[in-house]
């Protein structure tokens, strides 16, 4: 875990690739694409089921670190109409009855068009980006906030190691002429954009159970 403190806002980073504010008791995640592989298969393309699971279970496990009792998500909770298949509800409504969390959820490009049926999932569901304290959190970065905007949509990743070696990782993304902390793609069968560092950002990597901190 990385704790960090913006704006007297604490912040801390998750090796689940999830944002814990403690003085909100509340979890933050962005592009979770649940039944992105349901839609994958009506084209014939043998995806397998289970990324859904396993994307809950360590969803399930950031719960069980912090205790939250507030789940805030920015966006793409689900990948298009053709995930909401009963097998994907079931699993989402069984992890919220185990957890018992407050769901709220920013309208992401993928899930916009679907604010009537989700809205009937146990969801709080906004079309327009929401404060919380000094923070403002989006679906897609803002170009200017009256906060600190923490957002998604980017899937931001990071190189490391050199010519032989090299690895990819998802990363939470600090520009502090923004003033604005990209979250890392949250879903288990999801892309990235590599972002680049300079003097005025950080990456905060995510390595299995670790947070590396990397800068220009």
């Amino acid at each position: 875990m990385e704790t960090l403190s913006i704006q007297g806002q604490r912040l801390t980073l998750l090796p689940e690739r999830a944002l814990y504010l403690p003085d909100e008791a509340a979890l933050l995640i962005s592009d979770v694409h649940l039944g992105k592989a349901e839609t994958f298969q009506r084209f014939g393309i043998p995806i397998p089921h289970q990324v859904n699971q396993a994307t809950l279970n360590r969803l399930k496990q950031a719960c069980d670190r912090t205790q939250a009792e507030r789940l805030f998500i920015l966006g793409d909770l689900f990948h298009a109409p053709s995930s909401l298949v009963d097998e994907v509800i079931d699993a989402w409504l069984k992890f919220l009855a185990e957890t018992q969390l407050d769901a709220h959820l920013i309208l992401g490009n993928h899930d916009r068009g679907l604010i009537d049926p989700l809205s009937q999932l146990s969801l709080t569901c906004y079309t327009d980006p929401i404060e919380l304290r000094s923070l403002v959190l989006s679906h897609e970065p803002l170009p200017s906030s009256q906060g600190v905007n923490v957002c998604g949509h980017v899937h931001p990743c990071v190189w490391l190691g050199g010519r032989g070696d090299r690895l990819r990782l998802p990363c939470f993304y600090w520009e502090a002429p923004l003033q604005r902390l990209t979250l890392p793609s949250f879903g288990e069968f999801t892309g990235g954009y590599n972002v680049t560092l300079s003097h005025a950002t950080t990456a905060y990597a995510v390595a299995e159970d670790q947070i590396i901190t990397l800068v220009a």
